[in-house]
Order: C-alpha cells, then sequence, then structure tokens
C-alpha cells in the first residue's frame, strides 16, 4: 500500500468532513502509526492507554468519543474487547483509491519549468514567445487574483500599520522618559543622603572627659556621664541606631532629663507590711 496516498486522500476527505475536529485527527494518526508498525495489516490491537498517550489525548471520555466518532464516519472500523487484558480491534481502510486521477488535458496544460526551457531552446523565437505567453496564463497553486487582492487590502492597510508603528514609538519614548526621570530622582535622593552622611559624620564625637564636665555642669552624677558615654559610643553615636548624632549636649540634655523616670521605675512599688527589718518583733501578729 502506498501510505502517501493514503494520507492524502485520508486530508482529502478531513477537509471536507465538517465533523472532525484536531482531536479526530490527532487519533487517526495515532492509529495509522500502529497500523504502519503492523505493516499496514488488518486488524491491529490497539492499548487505550498507549493510543491516550501518543495522541496527546488526557481524557478517556474525549478518546472513546473520537474514536466512536471515526467508525461512525466510516474512517475506521472499531470493535472494542470489554475487556482489560485483551485489546480492542480496529480495521482501517485505504483511502488511496478516493484519490481522483488528472485528466490529461488538465496534466497537460501544467508543464514544469524544465520543460518550457528545452521547448523554447529548440524552436524559434516566435513560437517560444506564444509558448510562454500561454504558459504564464495557465493557472498556479496561489491565484494571481487573490495575491493582487492582498497587495491591495496590504496598500490599504499600510497606513494604518504606519500609524500604529508611530503610536507605540511614541509610547516607548515616554514610558523611556518617565523611566529616566524617575531614575534621575532616585539618584539625586541618593546624594542628598550621602551628603547628608558625610556632613554629619564630619561633626566631631565628644571625649568622656568633655561628657563628664557636661553632667558635672548640670549637677548630675559622673556615674551617668559614663553610662550615656558608654551607651553612645558602642551604637557608633547614632540617634535610634539609624542617623548619626548632629548636637551630643542636646542629647545629653535628654538623658539628664529622662534619667530620674528611670532610676524612680527601677525599683517597684512593694506593700511596706512585707519589708522586713532587724529589729523586728517575730511575737507580734501580722
Amino acid at each position: 500500500m502506498n501510505y502517501i496516498k493514503h494520507l492524502t486522500g485520508f486530508f482529502d476527505r478531513v477537509a471536507k468532513d465538517k465533523l472532525l475536529n484536531p482531536t479526530h485527527v490527532s487519533l487517526y494518526m495515532s492509529l495509522f502509526q500502529f497500523w504502519n508498525c503492523n505493516r499496514f495489516r488488518n486488524p491491529i490491537s490497539i492499548s487505550r492507554d498507549e493510543i491516550m498517550r501518543i495522541s496527546k489525548i488526557s481524557s478517556k471520555a474525549t478518546y472513546h468519543k473520537c474514536l466512536k466518532a471515526l467508525h461512525s464516519q466510516g474512517y475506521i472500523k472499531y470493535e472494542p474487547s470489554y475487556n482489560p487484558f485483551k485489546g480492542s480491534h480496529v480495521f482501517l481502510f485505504n483511502f488511496s483509491d478516493d484519490l481522483k486521477p488528472l485528466p490529461k488535458s488538465a496534466s497537460s496544460n501544467f508543464k514544469p519549468v524544465i520543460e518550457q526551457v528545452v521547448n523554447k531552446s529548440c524552436t524559434s523565437d516566435e513560437t517560444s514567445s506564444e509558448q510562454v505567453n500561454e504558459q504564464v496564463v495557465v493557472p498556479y497553486i496561489n491565484n494571481t487574483n487573490n495575491s493582487n487582492d492582498l497587495n491591495n487590502s496590504n496598500s490599504l492597510n499600510l497606513g494604518e500599520q504606519s500609524k500604529k508603528i508611530e503610536e507605540d514609538v511614541i509610547a516607548r519614548n515616554e514610558a523611556i522618559l518617565s523611566t529616566e526621570a524617575e531614575e534621575d530622582k532616585e539618584k539625586k535622593l541618593r546624594e542628598k543622603k550621602k551628603e547628608f552622611i558625610v556632613t554629619s559624620s564630619a561633626v566631631e564625637k565628644p571625649t568622656i572627659e568633655n561628657v563628664k564636665s557636661y553632667f558635672q555642669k548640670n549637677n548630675f552624677p559622673e556615674l551617668e556621664a559614663q553610662k550615656f558615654f558608654n551607651y553612645f559610643s558602642s551604637i557608633g553615636w547614632l540617634v535610634g541606631g539609624k542617623t548619626p548624632m548632629v548636637d551630643w549636649q542636646a542629647t545629653a540634655q535628654n538623658w539628664i532629663l529622662n534619667a530620674p523616670k528611670f532610676i524612680t521605675n527601677a525599683e517597684p512599688n512593694r506593700p511596706k507590711q512585707l519589708n522586713t527589718t532587724t529589729e523586728k518583733d517575730y511575737s507580734e501578729p501580722l
């Protein structure tokens, strides 16, 4: 069997059949592969899982529906076995005989390019020009009228296409300009932050003697000055752990103002009756 003619006849029937969809064609081509492996002998025993894997059909309901449709449309003959241990049988028909041969008159009009060159070289100039003119009039697979229509439609759509291209270019340019403006803003903000960090870091950090003298002027103990100096030295003289300190004296003043709160809150309020002394008389009732 000539499988090329068979497939040509099959696709000829598929083009005319409006009831088939791509899933039917995929299923038939999977069955054809099994038939080819069986050397085109009928019937062939098929496996549902294997056919579904090759045809890329994931639903069993779709598989059975398409198989029955191919059977009812006369593409195959399906004989289910209803036995999980025995494969179903499928007969495939030969469609190579469905192709109708071209008539001799039509086949004689379609001469290849090689024959045109040979005829032109063997005959005179007049006869060759007549042959070329006649052969040019013969319609080819791609119709010249359709090509002219396509050219006209393309010429009509050139204006619209150019407008769309211009609009796309304008939109892209606006997007690029907006992104560049945003990048410039971000760069300026980064530069400002860097300048702020540089200027703030340029401020001289106080020494322990400066802190002690400042606390003594404000009548505050030296121990608190040592705590203040150790705390801010450990965090790099940053306020809130993020921004560098600009005025350490203002920070020290806040430390002095808030220190009494931490001192009073350090000792919780306990009931007086629970406080004991060495002179307590344990013979007295509570």
